[in-house]
């Protein structure tokens, strides 16, 4: 028999206290509601209660980019799960245990862990969530630059909003296909899918967090800097900012930080754009975006480079093609063989040269980055594409 414990909260309590918690975290009281929160997955006695507060914890600290503390919540949530015995709570917590280690850049992982959750037999609920599974998953193929089963997945997931009318999942959906076509040059619809999911926080975000205008906000930044609209990538950028300043949401200060170092670059400011990229290097490194450190790298590459000092654009690349085989992101790699033809051809090193000449067209192979049409290579330039309905891609004209 179970002793009575005076200290232990019941439901009641538990509901009451978590409660508590997000109206604190939702007047961005962060710190008082990661407390609110600690003390009832201490002390409550409820199941229920311990599942749905590693929930809150989960989500605050995906937010304030503490990814490792967010796995570590994630491990316990399905623990919890398991106790409860529940199919929609344990699809729920390895849904979460999915998206920790894509923050973290696991991708193997995390396209393990979602495949667990697509393979579990729950109840409606289950369903419900298979589209954000279908997000964590194209996010993590597209992290490994394997674009067509990417492409396959978010099409799946936007599927998924439409049938469920799930307008939140849609706006993040449309985020990731904007990053989607920006990796691979079709700047068009790089910027029509952020502008879609602007559109959607204004006719139905009034509820919503500032989080889904500020993530919509930056991918149209960084659309209208690849199209040369330098104004209009600096305004939306800030307002970005702005409320990622607000809510203390780290993993998204980084993201602006680097594109405003990027706008710099464009400018070609150096001077301006090297602090820039420092701050966003720095956060990227705490939180651990490794993804994220290689595009950084690669604009302090280019920056080195428009100052004419190759060796040290040399030792930025060292840096940025260890993360990149790291984390098996192709693409990253073939930017870097990229700028390290460029810079053994003003060196006049042919054989340094000839490597990555040939590593180049290895990478572009592998990724299949061919036009099924013409036979051209995709990514190269700014090109508008089309894809068919088997997810494969050509170029529209």
């Amino acid at each position: 028999m179970r002793l009575f414990n005076p200290w232990e909260m019941g439901q009641d309590q538990t509901k009451q206290q978590i409660e508590k918690g997000l109206h604190l975290y939702q007047s961005n009281q962060t710190e008082k509601a990661l407390r609110v929160w600690m003390r009832v997955l201490e002390k409550s006695a409820d199941p229920a209660g311990r599942f749905r507060v590693l929930g809150c914890l989960i989500t605050a600290h995906a937010e304030m980019g503490r990814y490792k503390d967010m796995l570590k919540f994630a491990v316990v949530q399905i623990d919890t799960a398991r106790e409860l015995e529940d199919p929609d709570f344990l699809t729920e917590s390895y849904l979460n245990l999915a998206r920790s280690n894509e923050k973290l850049c696991e991708f193997q992982k995390t396209i393990s862990y979602c495949k667990t959750c697509l393979n579990m037999q729950g109840t409606t609920v289950s369903l419900q969530l298979n589209g954000q599974v279908s997000l964590s998953m194209g996010n993590a193929f597209l992290g490994l630059s394997i674009f067509q089963k990417a492409l396959e997945c978010f099409e799946k997931a936007l599927r998924y909003a439409h049938n469920n009318d799930d307008k939140m999942l849609e706006c993040r959906v449309c985020c990731s296909l904007g990053n989607f076509y920006t990796q691979i040059k079709d700047y068009e619809k790089a910027l029509f899918f952020p502008c879609k999911a602007a559109e959607l926080v204004n006719d139905y975000g009034k509820g919503w967090s500032l989080k889904y205008r500020a993530m919509s906000q930056y991918h149209m930044a960084v659309a209208y800097r690849k199209l040369g609209r330098l104004a209009d990538a600096m305004d939306c950028c800030e307002e970005s900012m702005k409320i990622a300043l607000q809510h203390g949401d780290r993993p998204l200060q980084a993201l602006c930080l680097l594109c405003f170092a990027d706008i710099h670059r464009s400018r070609r400011d150096v001077q301006t754009a090297f602090p820039r990229y420092d701050s966003s290097m720095s956060i990227m490194t705490e939180i651990g975006n490794r993804l994220g450190l290689i595009q950084v790298l690669l604009g302090v590459t280019k920056c080195w480079m428009i100052q004419k000092e190759l060796d040290k654009a040399l030792e930025s690349i060292e840096k940025a093609q260890e993360l990149a085989e790291g984390l098996g992101n192709k693409l990253g790699l073939l930017k870097l063989h990229c700028l390290c033809e460029r810079i053994y051809r003003t060196k006049e090193q042919q054989q340094e040269l000839r490597d990555h000449v040939v590593k180049f067209h290895e990478c572009v192979e592998e990724m299949e980055l061919y036009c099924g049409m013409c036979g051209e290579s995709i990514g190269e330039k700014n090109n508008q594409l089309q894809a068919l309905p088997c997810s494969h891609f050509f170029h529209l004209k």
